[in-house]
């Protein structure tokens, strides 16, 4: 079984960021990228589990970006993954991100496709499914466990208020969550395979976007803290009852 997983570069959580051209680009001098966290922690050891225990006979990479991104898919290849593959074009579109994917895919022959529920850059959570459509795959979204058994994959999902467990044959495409695995830190013996390990660069294809970025806007600043004293009750109710915001 071929297992190919999609990692996506983001700026690391603690990184400032900042936008230019008038708040219509973001602006990525002095920024930290990294694997984007349910990427890593979840579709991609998710997949190495698998290999490990004799389910999948590969592990692919595919990540859609330029040349800068070869270090965070050189991380992923660290961790365990056999061969890479880069997409060299980048796009902040979900459309454009998935028909490139799917253009490579299509013609590979993968059993199971595996990506993050979402990127914690742009939150937008849509590319497992428009990847599922594009390749003519079924897919199960959100999903927080996954076993395959005889070319079927039982999947658990959380709902409100409890878990669902369902079947689905192969191939398939699943968004992965919290709980779907554990996160691992790459050895120093994965470190020095992964720069001999095929990194395969590839022409994009002539995909438009649906969709553009109008403008950026960071949020608000934080108040400060109303610090009010412990003998002084009668103030406290009154800023709740009349100040305090319901979120």
């Amino acid at each position: 079984m071929k297992v190919l997983v999609c990692i996506a570069q983001v700026p690391d959580t603690t990184t400032k960021i900042a936008f230019g051209d008038n708040n219509t680009t973001f602006n990525n001098q002095g920024v930290t990228f990294i694997i984007n966290p349910y990427d890593e922690w979840y579709a991609l050891v998710r997949a190495l589990e698998l290999k490990e225990a004799g389910t999948a006979t590969a592990v692919n990479l595919v990540t859609v970006g330029k040349a800068d991104a070869e270090p965070v898919i050189r991380k992923a290849l660290a961790l365990g993954g056999d061969e890479a593959i880069r997409i060299d074009t980048d796009s902040a579109d979900p459309y454009v991100v998935a028909a490139q994917i799917a253009e490579y895919a299509k013609s590979e022959g993968y059993d199971l496709v595996l990506c993050g529920k979402e990127s914690i850059d742009y939150n937008n959570g849509s590319v497992g499914a428009m990847l599922a459509e594009l390749l003519d795959m079924n897919f199960v979204g959100f999903a927080s466990s996954l076993s395959i058994e005889g070319g079927v994959a039982t999947v658990k999902r959380e709902i409100e208020g409890g878990e669902e467990t369902g079947t689905c044959p192969l191939p398939l495409v699943v968004s992965c969550q919290k709980g779907m695995a554990e996160a691992r830190i790459p050895n120093m013996r994965g470190i020095m395979a992964a720069r001999t390990k095929p990194l395969k660069v590839v022409a994009p294809a002539d995909i438009q976007p649906l969709s553009e970025i109008v403008s950026y806007e960071m949020p608000p600043a934080k108040t400060g803290v109303k610090m009010i004293s412990a003998d002084n009750m009668d103030e406290l109710v009154s800023l709740l009852h009349n100040d305090a915001k319901v979120i």
